[in-house]
């Protein structure tokens, strides 16, 4: 038997909302509801009228809609003295007329005095004449839906009370000669046992207030708040600690603060508590499931089975540093060699992509001997010192630019949509940079390496204007340099068309750093250059990590690599991007304030503007749409130095129904903030 308690209110994933609780068998018999021969459910009905003097409603469920007229019918030759009504219909339909004087059952939690039955029988106006005189209004009304009251698994036992100090009657439903019939005992004293209930059986006790509105069984989630406010919580009413006004969650996130530095932010002020994910859906611990846009950090979807099966069984085996000698490290650094253009052949383990690009600079500095980098703006590399040293996003640091150290050179950002040159223009952008890194080498400071996204992803998917990296590739090697690609978000098949960003621009670099996606949400990371450029690192020392390429770390990098090719996942990349890129651009010609899509595959990027022209960065806007998203069951977030970007770089795996929902509710949400429709 499970005992649900909640406020009525459940979201369209069918899960429960805040005020919910959910009783195992044990926690029935400790708190004495469930006897050892008989589920029974004690007083608990009473004092939901008598303690609280609101209405109540109690749902019995397990009824499939073809069985609901055989009941009906079943209870009219019972004695035709219920009253029963659909949840979400009116009133006057699905009525079961019942003679004058008889106690009467509703389908809603209003105080009721008199009720109109129409239909196949002559209208009719009855009144529960078990309410005393002088107390008509103080009435409750406890009720169940009788259409999903299953006859074969429950049976209900009802009957009233009277408290004349606070005057409360709460009247049940039941009349004598139909409890005879369903074979329980008729009205009886408050505190006896009112309802005895077959195994399987499942309750919802929902509470109200008697003078409001009727608050439905079901609603969408994006309505809850509303609702609830309307509703209290019945966990008390069964000896269990109430929890309806979110105290615990907002408990939990003050540990959080309290131990875990509060510079590592989480998504929204008040986000919803995520325990649970599959495939590109997130679930909450209050039921809601949301398709999640975000997550570039597991490519094959949550909690994929041949992830946790095979790190489950290396787990069970071993699990030590890669100083010993085992064949998944081998195997896992020649497949992802292998993946990479000549002279690309060795490969360095990792845990994020922060210490790939670390340790990527130190490798350029150390086999060039020159100290000096040059950057991109409005970029993100990391939060190492190297790999902070050289990121220039004003939203990850303000003082991003006016902080660098004196080795970190940048160069404007290639942005073809905001930045200097645009359009057709952003073509200067790679000449400039050339300028850059000539005049460094003119000064006696020739740049060791070149650092920079292959595909501009911090900056919202923004492609690099075509040749700009092969033109400042060549500039860096002519003056003795190494070229260094940040692939940490762009790489393994999530731009669609490529599995490696610098493809798009034709070009190799000298060194690649690559993290987030080889794990699968398990961290790991990559250095992979060449050996003649791994091999000088030598002069520096030599390096070691210790769970980078560990047993576990190196049958994930595996387990991923084999998913990607065996699921098509850079294919679906190609196929669901370009379908939700062409919805996103439809959505555009509607809406003035997408100033432009931008990305490949599942890598793209939704910039909005208050003015097309001036391209003013419409900021609040899009952290309100963030919001409003979340409310209707997407989790995206905002990026670029303006944060006005819409990120959307999903699980791999989405498929077009989830991207026609978040296209569907981005439009949803544009209407419902008042941001119109131009077309």
């Amino acid at each position: 038997m499970n005992l649900h308690a909640h406020t009525h209110i459940r979201g369209d994933s069918g899960g429960r909302l805040p005020r919910s609780v959910r009783l195992r068998a044990s926690d029935l018999l400790r708190l004495g509801l469930l006897g050892p021969r008989t589920r029974r459910l004690r007083s608990v009905l009473s004092a939901l009228g008598i303690a609280l003097g609101i209405a109540a409603v109690v749902a019995v469920t397990g009824i499939s809609a073809s069985n609901q007229a055989h009941l009906l019918d079943r209870l009219d030759r019972l004695g035709s003295n219920l009253i029963t009504v659909a949840p979400g219909k009116d009133a006057s339909q699905r009525l079961v007329p019942l003679p004058p004087q008889a106690p009467v059952m509703l389908g809603n939690i209003a105080p009721v005095q008199k009720v109109t039955a129409t239909g196949a029988t002559k209208a009719s106006v009855y009144r529960n004449d078990l309410v005393p005189d002088g107390q008509t209004n103080s009435l409750t009304v406890l009720s169940a839906s009788l259409d999903l009251l299953d006859a074969l698994h429950a049976t209900l036992r009802a009957g009233r009370w009277l408290d004349t100090a606070s005057q409360n009657l709460p009247v049940v439903v039941l009349g004598d000669a139909a409890a005879r019939r369903l074979g329980v005992a008729g009205p009886g004293e408050r505190g006896e046992d009112i309802a005895r209930i077959p195994s399987g059986t499942a309750l919802h006790i929902a509470l109200s207030t008697a003078d409001g509105p009727a608050v439905p069984r079901l609603v969408r989630p994006e309505h809850s708040a509303g609702w609830l406010a309307l509703t209290a919580d019945p966990t008390p009413l069964l000896g269990l600690p109430a929890d309806s006004d979110g105290t615990g969650e907002r408990d939990l996130l003050d540990r959080r603060d309290a131990v875990f530095a509060t510079v590592q932010e989480h998504y929204y002020a008040s986000p919803p508590r995520i325990e649970r994910g599959w495939r590109h859906h997130l679930l909450s611990t209050d039921g809601r499931s949301y398709l999640d846009i975000v997550n570039n950090v597991t490519p094959l979807g949550h909690a994929h089975p041949r992830v946790e099966q095979a790190v489950s069984r290396q787990l069970r085996r071993l699990n030590t540093n890669s100083r010993f000698h085992y064949a998944s490290v081998v195997e896992f650094t020649e497949r992802l060699a292998a993946l990479l253009p000549q002279p690309l052949d060795t490969v360095f383990l990792v845990n994020s992509g922060s210490e790939a690009v670390d340790l990527g600079l130190r490798l350029a500095i150390g086999a060039t001997g020159q100290h000096d980098i040059v950057a991109l703006r409005e970029a993100y590399h990391g939060w190492t010192y190297a790999s902070d040293a050289v990121s220039t996003s004003l939203q990850d640091n303000p003082n991003a630019l006016a902080t660098r150290p004196g080795w970190v050179h940048t160069v404007d950002s290639p942005n073809s949509y905001r930045g200097r040159h645009r359009g057709a223009d952003a073509v200067h952008y790679g000449p400039e940079a050339v300028a850059v890194i000539d005049e460094l080498a003119a000064s006696g400071r020739p740049a060791g390496a070149f650092i920079g996204e292959t595909f501009y992803g911090n900056a919202g998917g923004v492609a690099l204007p075509d040749g700009y990296l092969a033109q400042v590739y060549a500039a860096v090697r002519r003056h003795g340099g190494l070229a260094v690609a940040d692939e940490v978000q762009v790489g393994y098949g999530r731009l669609g068309h490529w599995f490696w960003g610098f493809e798009q621009q034709q070009v190799v670099p000298d060194i690649v750093c690559v993290a987030k996606a080889m794990g699968n949400g398990h961290p790991l990371g990559a250095v992979i250059t060449s050996k003649s450029v791994a091999d000088r690192y030598r002069e520096q020392g030599y390096f070691f990590s210790s769970t980078g390429g560990s047993p576990v770390s190196s049958t994930v990098g595996l387990t991923v690599l084999d998913t990607l090719r065996d699921e098509d996942l850079q294919g679906n990349a190609v196929r669901v991007g370009s379908h939700l890129k062409s919805r996103l651009e439809a959505l555009a010609d509607r809406y003035d304030i997408i100033g432009a899509v931008h990305g490949s595959g599942l890598y793209l990027g939704l910039e909005l503007v208050r003015d097309r022209v001036s391209l003013e960065p419409a900021t609040e806007e899009t952290a309100e749409l963030c919001d409003r998203m979340l409310d209707l069951g997407v989790v995206v977030q905002p990026t670029g130095d303006h944060l006005n970007i819409l990120k959307i770089k999903p699980p791999l795996c989405i498929d077009t129904t989830a991207a026609d929902f978040f296209a569907d509710m981005l439009d949803l949400a544009l209407v419902q903030l008042g941001h119109g429709r131009t077309g």
